[in-house]
């Protein structure tokens, strides 16, 4: 059993949450027990998130995509429901968006990246004057196989649009639905851009930029990030830990 504020001090140091503006509240935004014996992380805020962490025993939730961004909001509704199905049972809940995306060691944009043993990895891509995602160098892999390597890595089906070269030596990596960053790559010259959603404008981008895109889905391409955090967490304190997946396809 750890004390949650500790929890907290260790999520915000390690993650530089003050540091990185951000239209989610990043850090506590859910208040519930004092005293935490056990985390479950997940990667979107979600009534049966909520319902399967109860019943696991949880005190606090940890997520990436949280219930506050940055407005007020009446507790009506599904917001209001999700909220006091949390303070009727005391559980906690923090949200941490883009310093999760841009973290170099258990960002997910770090862990996809580096799950295709890209080298020369640096920053790359800005969201709101922020860069939250990575590129690298490949030795010439073929489209096919980086499409396998991450699709076994993020567990789920890739959605191709193979435009570019078949064999890939520079990649970058922006998850979830960074679809309208895919302009950022082609000015990069990338051979790939790598991320979670694509809509209608991505397909003639990627033809006229002359690149491929891979989209893994929005929530698939956000749950390695949360993961390493949680183990993370788990060799810090001692508390226990769980994932808990909730099947989303998109």
């Amino acid at each position: 059993m750890v004390k949650c504020d500790d929890v907290l001090q260790f999520w915000n140091t390690q993650l530089n949450s003050a540091a990185i503006p951000d239209a989610s509240r990043n850090g506590l935004q859910v208040q519930g027990a004092e005293t935490v014996r056990k985390i479950v992380f997940g990667v979107s805020a979600s009534l049966e998130l909520f319902r399967r962490a109860q019943v696991a025993g949880a005190d606090l939730i940890c997520v990436h995509h949280g219930l506050l961004w940055g407005h007020e909001q009446p507790l009506t509704g599904l917001f209001g429901q999700r909220v006091r199905f949390l303070m009727q049972h005391n559980i906690g809940l923090a949200a941490y968006h883009l310093p999760l995306d841009k973290h170099p060691k258990i960002g997910h944009n770090a862990c996809l990246i580096r799950a295709l043993h890209a080298t020369q990895i640096k920053p790359f891509a800005t969201y709101h004057d922020v860069t939250i995602g990575y590129e690298g160098k490949l030795p010439g892999v073929s489209l096919e196989k980086v499409t396998k390597t991450l699709e076994q890595f993020c567990h789920t089906q890739a959605q191709v649009v193979p435009f570019g070269p078949q064999k890939i030596k520079r990649v970058g990596v922006v998850s979830g639905g960074a679809y309208s960053m895919l302009p950022q790559a082609i000015d990069r010259q990338l051979d790939l851009y790598v991320t979670g959603i694509l809509d209608e404008p991505a397909y003639e981008w990627c033809r006229e930029g002359k690149i491929n895109c891979i989209a893994l889905g929005h929530y698939h391409s956000e749950k390695c990030g949360i993961e390493a955090l949680m183990k993370m967490t788990a060799q810090k304190f001692a508390v226990k830990t769980q994932f808990i997946d909730i099947t989303n396809p998109l």
